[in-house]
Order: C-alpha cells, then structure tokens, then sequence
C-alpha cells in the first residue's frame, strides 16, 4: 500500500533555537543580571573539534563571532550549529553572528515562516548555549545564579519562543542538574503552564552526576511521569560524543554519534526505572534508529541468558524490549535501513527530525526526505511516524 499522494505536515521532535541576544538581560531578575550571561560580539581565533571536544581561542583581528560570556569563559556560535542557507562546503567550525544566520535560528516568527517553507507544522527546539540539557549551568561555580538562569531560560522558552506561537513551538525545558529536589520543583512549575518536556542527559555520570541506577533521579522521574513530562535526551547531552582515537577526525564521531542513545537505552531498559514508573515516557534525539532492532535483540538475549549473573533477575521482571515499546521513542531524519526495519524499530515509537538549523539540516527539503523515507508504507504508517506518534508522546492538541 503506497503513502498517500500528499504527505501529512510534520512535527519535528528535534530541532534546535540560537538564543537571542537579549534573554537573560530581559528575562533573569535584576539581582542576578551582573553575574549571569551576557552577549558580545568579538573576533575569533583558531577552532578546532579534536577528541569530541572543541577547541576555542579568541582573536581581536579574527573574523566577527557572536558570544555569550559567562563566569569568566566565552561560548561561540559556529556556523556548523547555524547552518541552513549555507552551502555544504560553507558548513565549517568558523564563528558566526547572528546577523549572518538565518533569521529563524534566533526569531519565532521568522522560524514558523521557515517551518512553512519546510511543510513543518510544530518544532520542538533543544538549546545551544546552555548546551543539550543544561550543562552550562550545572557547571557554574555559582549555583544561585545557575538556578535563576535555568529558570530565566525555561519562562523565555515558554512565554517568549513559544507563546505566540499557536502551539506550533512546543516548549522544551531545562531542569538545575545539581539538585533532585530543585529539579522536581521545575519540572511542576513548567507543567502547570503546560510544558510537556524536559531535556536530561543520556548519560548523567559523563558529566559527574549520579546514574541512573542509584535512585537518586527516582523523583525527577516520578514528576515526570506524574505530569506527563517527557524525559527528551540528545546525542551530546553527555557533553561527551564517541571517539575512537584522541585524534580522529570529526568525521568519526559524527558517524557513531548514536553509540551514545544506544548506550543510554541499555542503562535504562536494565535500570529498573521503567519498570518502577511504566507511565514515563523517554525520547531519544538525533540518534537514528536503525541500530535498534540488534540493541532489543541483544539485551532480550542477555536478559534470558544471563539475567542471574548479570544482575537483573530480581530487577528486570519481562524482556527489556517490553519497555522500549511501552515507553520510549526514537527519531530520524535520514535511515532508510530504520525504516525498512520499522516492525522491529516500533511503529507506535518512531518519529520524526528536521534538526533545523544544524548542520545535518534536511531544510528546505524536508517535504522530499520524508517522501523518499515513507515510499511504500501505508498511509496509516507514514501519518504515525511523521507526526502522529509525536502528537501522542508529547500529548498535542493537534488533529483533535
């Protein structure tokens, strides 16, 4: 049975926004304001991305970048994070402004007309300079200020990004890492005007925090599912991407970029915590899915094979794939072999990316991409992975 003729408009669960210039000056308290974040534009030296990390210097006769300085470091825009309307060739680790990016990096409404342009209908959008999941701010060395900033980050996200938005832009909000009880406080403030995701790290002990597995995260968890909140991690969110060798090039870890969701989903689909909390709902970003089917596989294997030694017989009470497809979501943008492996993958779990405006973009050609990927499935299929699966994860009030 053939997708249908015209294709269902999509809901991207994984785009990115450039945060304007003004944020934190409009929306941090006063109080704050001298110690919080704050823009410049300034040369920039030398950029490299060696190990999984970059590399940054400064230049006052280097070319104009837009900055946040913050505690005494500089975070850059690249034109690699900022990169639809350039060219292949022109998608590089050189510094960028604001002014030289698209508008719809940084403006909601210049945003939705480029959504239009891209037969997008609603985009959930993760954050650059606090990083994938808030790293920036759990990293400060003054952690008043770091929870005000998460804060202002999540009332700009919901009232400014999104609020004149018709629903279009879905809020997707940060959590104060370093503290369980402030996170849980978070995650019901944002829920009561109607935020519906959090971002959280794949691998919470890359970056020095508890695993999973301790219980130390058990209450986040629990406001999460008590409020229909969805736990979204991003390739990244670890602050660290797989290398193979120290001095690979980036070529090598964008490749197995998805070593990481899939490592995460072992921790979780043998954690317990879906076992404890069968309404919570995880969605991997950026991670493809075409290593899926294997990854079920391999751990219902372990489990049946292995669970008394490894730990898991008194833990993990049915097959772990039990819990991937009651309660997590993966996304794609380019995976021909996910899709042809879509039985296994999870009709019900799969979604769909757009990753505007990064530099693995389908924009503007989306609509196309999506047409090529869905060719042969039924209309039902396509209406799932295109949007419908998202609408139910996230809990939308679209096509009601």
């Amino acid at each position: 049975m053939s997708a249908p003729s015209e294709l269902p408009r999509i809901i991207s669960v994984d785009d990115h926004v450039i945060e304007p210039a003004h944020l934190f000056e409009t929306w941090l308290p006063a109080k704050y304001r001298d110690r919080g974040p704050k823009p410049l534009t300034a040369g920039i030296g030398e950029l490299e991305y060696v190990g999984g990390k970059y590399r940054i210097t400064t230049d006052p006769d280097g070319p104009l970048t837009d900055w946040w300085e913050y505690e005494g470091g500089l975070f850059p825009y690249k034109r690699i994070i900022a990169a639809v309307g350039f060219s292949r060739d022109e998608m590089t680790l050189e510094g960028i402004t604001r002014e030289q990016m698209r508008r719809g990096c940084w403006d909601p409404k210049a945003r939705i007309q480029d959504m239009e342009a891209n037969h997008v209908e609603a985009s959930l959008c993760f954050p650059t300079f606090p990083r994938f999941c808030g790293q920036t701010f759990a990293e400060a060395k003054d952690l008043e200020v770091g929870l005000a900033c998460v804060r202002a980050y999540n009332d700009w996200m919901a009232e400014e990004w999104c609020g004149d938005s018709g629903g279009r832009l879905i809020p997707l909000c940060l959590i104060p890492l370093w503290d369980v009880e402030l996170a849980v406080k978070e995650i019901h403030r944002n829920a009561a005007r109607g935020v519906r995701a959090v971002t959280f790290s794949e691998i919470p002990t890359y970056l020095g925090l508890p695993s999973i597995h301790s219980g130390c995260w058990d209450p986040f968890f629990a406001a999460c599912e008590a409020t229909g909140t969805v736990v979204c991690m991003h390739i990244g969110s670890s602050s660290q991407m797989p290398a193979a060798s120290p001095d690979a090039p980036p070529a090598v870890q964008a490749s197995l970029s998805f070593n990481n969701a899939m490592a995460s989903m072992m921790d979780f689909l043998f954690s317990g915590v879906l076992v404890r909390f069968p309404q919570l709902k995880l969605a991997y970003a950026e991670g493809q899915m075409g290593w899926i089917p294997y990854a079920l596989e391999r751990a219902d294997d372990v489990w049946r094979e292995h669970r008394a030694w490894g730990g898991v017989r008194d833990l993990i009470p049915e097959p772990p794939s039990t819990y991937y497809y009651r309660q997590i979501f993966c996304c794609f943008f380019r995976d021909k072999h996910g899709v042809a492996s879509l039985e296994t993958v999870g009709v019900d779990n799969a979604t769909f990316e757009t990753d505007y405006p990064h530099v693995d973009s389908t924009w503007p050609h989306t609509k196309q991409v999506a047409a090529e990927h869905v060719a042969g499935l039924s209309p039902e299929t396509t209406y799932k992975i295109l949007r419908g699966n998202a609408i139910r994860m996230l809990g939308l009030d679209f096509d009601k």
